[in-house]
């Protein structure tokens, strides 16, 4: 009963809860989103929520992942 209460009729945040912003892209990893479009969201209306999720999937090329770090280094100095 309490979340029919919260239920706003539009769509949910959608955040993951892994919020790391990329270094290249300026999008979270975790969601998406850009820094300005997580700070909008409660401002935004159903309509723009909307349209933003629709775009997300389109941008998960932009979020590489890191071929290196520490394991990558360990790897190659133990292979010389």
């Amino acid at each position: 009963m309490a979340d029919d209460l919260w239920s706003r009729g539009e769509p949910d945040s959608p955040c993951v809860k892994i919020c790391v912003i990329h270094p290249e892209a300026k999008l979270c990893v975790g969601c998406l989103r850009s820094i300005g479009e997580i700070a909008a969201w409660g401002r935004m209306s159903a309509e723009e929520r909307q349209a933003l999720l629709d775009e997300l999937p389109a941008r998960q090329p932009q979020i590489a992942k890191r071929r290196g770090g520490r394991a990558a280094r360990a790897d190659r100095r133990s292979k010389s």
